[in-house]
């Protein structure tokens, strides 16, 4: 779904924010006040999809179904994306995206998610993001600029208290279950709400789904662990050990760099109110915790306008218009 302007966006010099998620990814275009104009969201995609042809081709199809979205409202005059998996080295992304939006490269900006994520909350140097969507990170980003990090090592690896991770739980106490009584899936309301979204209680439904799919589909059903946890306290356990484990990301960065505010962002931490009160639970009382529903896609579109602005004035400073160049 997007949502329309009112501005004349014929003549609006216009910043494109994109956060791409493997979930979803969402895009804004910011006036030159700064003021969101228009906003809407695409399927999720993930830089390390640049490895391969056809992973390159999906990414293409979402930058191209995105960026069709924009050019029907206005052209953006520079982009800043943050991507996830995004390890700052592929130029091929900077031109996919610049190629469909009719730009040169250089307005393009790419950077990692969490770092926009970041800014959305938080100037440099103040304070501690914990961010949880289909994975899981914590991060900080210090006066000089310097990214420090604890978690984000990938799903496969760790990623705990994401939504991967919540889903990887359910289906691993589901089927040890299984293996001890089966049927018992039967008397669970976590297991009935999973087997509901896979299409079915049968194994194979479950190996086909773990294995086939791409991490932010997998990532989408512990929102049925969340539905069901208030009916089912293994569900609710879950999600109490997710908040926990998004505690540690915290007081990692706190062992390292002192006590600062902490900010708890991400879909997979709105999924239920259990999250954020366990993780709450598990910092020191002195330490400051809000919980706040993340736009990093605003703040990234806010700052490709002031680089569009401000490339517009130095135009203008150096080239008078008025001035006889024959």
């Amino acid at each position: 779904m997007i949502s329309f302007p009112a501005i004349n966006t014929d003549t609006a010099v216009l910043g494109l924010g994109i956060d791409a998620g493997g979930t979803q990814t969402r895009w804004a275009l910011a006036g030159a006040d700064g003021a969101i104009v228009a906003d809407g969201a695409v399927e999720g995609l993930s830089a390390l999809q640049m490895s391969s042809d056809a992973g390159r081709a999906a990414v293409h199809a979402t930058f191209a179904k995105l960026s069709r979205a924009v050019l029907a409202i206005g052209q953006p005059r520079a982009v800043v994306a943050g991507l996830t998996g995004f390890g700052g080295d592929d130029v091929t992304l900077a031109h996919m995206l610049a190629d469909l939006l009719a730009l040169d490269a250089g307005d393009v900006r790419l950077g990692n998610d969490i770092d926009i994520a970041y800014r959305d909350s938080f100037e440099p140097g103040e304070g501690y993001l914990v961010y949880a969507g289909t994975g899981s990170i914590a991060a900080w980003i210090d006066t000089d600029g310097g990214f420090h990090r604890a978690g984000g090592r990938g799903v496969l690896l760790d990623d705990g208290g994401g939504g991967y991770w919540i889903a990887r739980e359910a289906l691993r106490h589901i089927w040890r279950r299984e293996d001890e009584a089966p049927g018992s899936w039967q008397a669970s309301p976590m297991a009935e709400a999973v087997f509901a979204q896979l299409g079915g209680s049968d194994w194979s439904l479950s190996r086909a789904f773990m294995y086939g799919q791409d991490r932010g589909a997998i990532g989408r059903l512990a929102l049925a662990v969340a539905a069901s946890a208030d009916a089912d306290p293994l569900a609710l356990d879950i999600l109490q050990r997710a908040g926990q484990e998004l505690a540690r990301l915290a007081l990692a960065l706190v062992s390292r760099h002192g006590p600062r505010p902490v900010v708890l962002a991400g879909r997979a931490a709105q999924l239920h109110p259990a999250i954020a009160s366990a993780m709450r639970a598990a910092l020191p009382v002195s330490l400051t915790m809000e919980q706040k529903v993340a736009r990093p896609h605003d703040a990234a579109a806010r700052i490709a306008v002031k680089t569009a602005v401000r490339k517009q004035a130095n135009t203008e400073h150096f080239i008078n218009p008025n001035m006889d160049l024959s």
